[in-house]
């Protein structure tokens, strides 16, 4: 397994920033199996673009996890941005965030590695603060990922979905409101809009990734986790949604759903895409 550190220039954030990427390679199963034909030419890799939490950064996966054995035994890329808080979002004035994932960083990194343009190929995931980002991507973005994992949460930013005044802002969306001037306290614009834009696509019968919820029985999200999860029911959202008992908003969670979803929930090959 070879892990890259990677530092560019960003035209979508204006500024550097770090990407940590997991690249299988020639490894000690290869070696127990008499395998010396890893590596040829037009090679592609699929890709788990794979989204922090709060207060992370591009290295969370790496230090809390076991992200790099599991995209070993997969045979899967993982690509590990950085957010810094961002919450995955096209800030008005400043970094933009969500077009850096869904646009610019894939570009970017089917370019300068093999991997896999097809959208069959291509996964993307997150935890907490992740999770919404992940949810943005996958439902404004449908066309460029097969599923979704959605890991200690359940919207675009719309936690605290107990809120009186958000609640009432997703059930004129759901009814098909005029919500222009509605305002949300402390829930910015444009991610309101984007709720918006995400609830007209999810009825309009577009293909929509596959979604893949779990979360800890014991998670201080939980009763924004099941709010969230009602919302898509009204909506009409098909998705696959466990709760794991035993657990909160934690790391060994988050590893374990990791193993899982590699191992049995995304809809992987589990082997490196070789030119026929």
């Amino acid at each position: 397994m070879a892990l890259v550190k990677m530092n560019f220039l960003s035209k979508k954030l204006g500024m550097q920033t770090n990407v940590t990427i997991c690249l299988p390679t020639f490894s000690f199963t290869d070696i127990m199996n008499n395998n010396d034909n890893v590596y040829a030419a037009g090679m592609k890799y699929q890709v788990l673009w794979l989204l922090h939490g709060g207060s992370g950064d591009d290295s969370d996966f790496v230090n809390f996890s076991n992200i790099v054995r599991y995209a070993d035994e997969n045979k899967i890329a993982v690509v590990m941005p950085a957010d810094y808080n961002a919450y995955y979002s096209d800030q008005r004035e400043g970094a933009k965030y969500f077009s850096y994932i869904t646009d610019e960083l894939m570009n970017v990194c089917q370019t300068l590695y093999p991997f896999s343009t097809h959208k069959d190929d291509n996964f993307i995931g997150g935890l907490s603060m992740g999770s919404g980002g992940a949810m943005k991507c996958a439902l404004l973005r449908p066309e460029l990922y097969k599923a979704a994992l959605i890991m200690s949460g359940a919207g675009m930013r719309l936690h605290h979905i107990e809120d009186q005044f958000v609640r009432q802002f997703i059930e004129k969306v759901i009814a098909d409101e005029d919500v222009s001037e509605y305002k949300v306290h402390n829930v910015p614009e444009e991610d309101l809009q984007m709720t918006v834009r995400a609830f007209k696509i999810i009825t309009s019968g577009i293909e929509l990734p596959q979604f893949y919820f779990a979360w800890g029985a014991d998670d201080l999200l939980i009763k924004d986790i099941k709010l969230g999860l009602q919302m898509y029911d009204k909506i009409g959202l098909k998705y696959f949604a466990e709760q794991i008992p035993g657990y909160g908003h934690e790391w060994d969670f988050w590893d374990l759903i990791l193993k899982k979803a590699l191992k049995e929930w995304l809809p992987l090959k589990h082997e490196i895409i070789y030119p026929e």
